[in-house]
């Protein structure tokens, strides 16, 4: 996984609510057994039309988001299903940060252990922000300090468990860390035999 400290990107808004696994990723996608590959798939119900067309009035295939590596989204965001795929997606697409007033519990933690950083924000902050990336908004988001600042120089502050916090700024997964271990699980291995 690759360290995240800090990230300067294009905000798209997607200001729908309870957006859950199978509308992120859906269901006859999930076939493949590697992790990539996933990102052509995502929101593909909203994305394509029943003949495979970009549908114009879905906010991702609007020429001002192509590039967009933020995503503002709706209260309650990745609900539904434990699919790991959802995050897989996203991050594969191009999405580095998510910032909703909140998320289901696994597709938050399912997010941190894949490198994509998820912040919680109140309502009012996401909406206002939704707004403003209707004429363009870049966010720049400082995992070290926690904070992010707006086009305008507006800073708001953020927080994140330290936990996950320190796995994201070395880019740490769940191997990486058991592996900063080695040397002990190796003199328990030799002990043991």
């Amino acid at each position: 996984m690759e360290a995240f400290k800090e990230h300067k990107g294009i905000a798209a808004p997607l200001n729908r609510s309870n957006v859950d696994t199978d509308q992120i990723i859906p269901k006859q996608f999930l076939k493949r057994i590697e992790r990539t590959g996933f990102g052509e798939f995502l929101f593909f119900h909203w994305r394509f039309d029943d003949d495979g067309n970009l549908r114009d009035d879905f906010v991702l295939n609007q020429p001002k988001y192509e590039n967009a590596t933020v995503l503002l989204a709706g209260d309650n965001f990745g609900c539904g299903s434990s699919r790991e795929h959802a995050p897989w997606a996203l991050e594969d697409y191009g999405f580095k940060v998510i910032i909703a007033p909140d998320f289901a519990d696994i597709f938050y933690n399912n997010s941190l252990k894949n490198g994509i950083l998820v912040i919680k924000m109140n309502e009012e902050q996401v909406q206002q922000w939704m707004k403003k990336a209707e004429d363009g908004l870049t966010l720049d988001v400082d995992l070290e300090k926690q904070k992010i600042t707006d086009a305008d120089g507006t800073v708001v502050s953020f927080d994140i468990p330290a936990y996950h916090k320190e796995k994201l700024l070395n880019g740490w997964d769940d191997i990486a860390l058991t592996l900063l271990e080695e040397d002990a699980i190796q003199a328990f291995e030799e002990k043991r035999a």
